[in-house]
């Protein structure tokens, strides 16, 4: 096994233990901490803290402690969480989800720079396409990742369904789950049967276990391996403070991200909407809270064995093909919502539809990823933290309306935000088509380059300043600063 590829899975395998922990809280949160929408709450004040650090701190951490150990402190930040949910009360769940929320944005950072890095570099070593590599590595990245959802979910669903059975409630009180509830009507549904305090103990101790196993495994086993271009910029001229702290603003001067914004905020709404409205409006309502884990394992499962298939498959088929399958499997998965009026009777539509919403789900982890760092290469920190803080404000938004908003108006919400997201994709994508550096053949692109270079020196002679429009355009199309074949 290539080192690149022994390094991805150790930073897979280590995202696979932290969020096996994380997910299952996530999912729990709304339903466990319901009353005076402590839950809720709490996930709301999580987000909009990875918006505040996604603005300011993972351009900084990365450059000063490299990825390797940006990961490691910010999976702390991820375990305090799990502590504060032993005694979860305003004072606890609060400031621990302000603390995970400082560490999300620098954790994803890293990882996704770390992948791209690890990417390129193998690419160059064995002659192949930078972005062909890097679609690879986020691909088995996200089906070992996406996997955590499965063992997280299950460890609930087995530990929670010891809880004592209720009986079976009648078809009316289901009248206000699923698109019709508002909050505002309370019935006796499954909901209300709340888990005895030692089953939360046991479950918040593997959760716990399972983040620390993560932070040891990223510490003793990862191997620190920075971007050797931008370390090289370093040496010579180390940015000026205050330049770093703003390079994450500085890279909406290209158009492009200004476009894209719309494709990380919808993956932020879309997963905010179905951790936290799906499993308690649906599933929690009709079936108890016991089933939460059970519904959210085909989500997970969905989404981490496409992840791996879209991975793969986008090398053959180009990432547009896939982007439309994305947008059309979460149109028909929210057009059903809609529509459907769940009932104990229809199991097997709680979990279709997570099933389905884990395809498109796939699409937006892999494909959005590898699009940001294929078009922002030269960027990378600030590019993934740009995405990160749009995500972010997609989840801000989906917890911070969850208390006051029907749920069928919460589902018009996503459409709306899908349909511009793919409009604006749809526009980059044809900027990109018609830029001059995908028209011509790949030799006369890199001689169109260098002639812009304003330089005599050859293909293998690198690339010019970060400054210069022609090494954009280079780094926008994946090329790398070497000898790797043009295909």
């Amino acid at each position: 096994m290539d080192r690149s590829l022994r390094n991805v899975l150790v930073v897979s395998f280590g995202f696979l233990l932290l969020f096996t922990a994380y997910g299952g809280l996530q999912n729990l949160q709304s339903s466990l901490y319901s009353e005076e929408g402590l839950g809720v709450a709490a996930l709301s004040t999580l987000y909009g803290s990875v918006l505040l650090s996604s603005m300011l701190l993972p351009p900084i951490l990365i450059r000063r402690f490299g990825c390797k150990w940006t990961i490691v402190g910010s999976m702390c930040c991820y375990v305090t969480f799990s502590l504060g949910n032993f005694h979860a009360s305003w004072y606890t769940l609060i400031p621990t989800s302000i603390l995970l929320g400082l560490g999300a944005a620098p954790l994803w950072s890293a990882q996704s720079t770390y992948l791209t890095v690890m990417g390129n570099a193998h690419a160059q070593e064995v002659s192949k396409l930078g972005r062909d590599v890097v679609n690879q590595y986020f691909g088995i990245f996200f089906l070992i990742f996406q996997s955590s959802g499965v063992w997280g979910n299950l460890i609930s669903s087995l530990v929670l369904g010891q809880t004592p059975t209720q009986e079976a409630k009648p078809e009316e009180n289901f009248e206000y789950c699923g698109a019709k509830d508002c909050l505002l009507v309370t019935l006796p549904t499954n909901s209300t049967h709340r888990p005895s305090q030692e089953l939360i103990y046991t479950l918040l101790g593997i959760y716990t276990a399972s983040g620390v196993l993560a932070i040891l495994l990223i510490a003793v086993c990862l191997e620190a391996r920075e971007d050797s271009a931008s370390q090289g910029e370093a040496e010579t001229k180390a940015p000026p403070f205050l330049l770093t702290l703003l390079s994450t603003f500085r890279l909406f001067r290209d158009k492009r991200l200004c476009l894209l914004v719309l494709l990380p905020t919808y993956s932020g709404l879309q997963q905010g909407f179905l951790s936290g409205e799906y499993t308690r409006s649906f599933a929690t309502c009709v079936l108890g809270i016991h089933f939460v884990g059970y519904v959210m394992i085909c989500f997970s499962a969905a989404s981490a064995l496409c992840s791996l298939l879209f991975g793969k498959l986008s090398q053959y088929t180009g990432r547009r093909a896939i982007y439309v399958l994305g947008a059309a499997t979460h149109l028909s998965c929210i057009l059903a919502l809609l529509l459907w009026r769940p009932r104990s009777s229809q199991m097997a539509v709680f979990f279709l539809i997570p099933g389905l919403w884990g395809v498109g789900d796939a699409v937006w982890q892999t494909q959005n990823n590898a699009l940001y760092g294929i078009l922002f290469e030269k960027n990378k920190e600030a590019a993934f933290a740009n995405y990160r803080l749009w995500e972010a404000l997609g989840f801000v938004m989906a917890f911070g309306y969850s208390s006051f908003l029907c749920v069928s108006v919460k589902l018009y919400i996503l459409l709306g935000v899908l349909v511009l997201a793919m409009v604006t994709y749809g526009t980059v994508e044809y900027l990109e088509s018609r830029s001059p550096v995908n028209t011509l053949p790949p030799r006369q692109t890199s001689q169109a380059v260098e002639g812009e270079m304003g330089t005599a020196a050859g293909h293998c002679e690198g690339l010019p300043s970060p400054e210069s429009r022609g090494a954009r355009r280079a780094a926008d199309a994946g090329w790398e600063a070497s000898c790797v074949p043009l295909r």
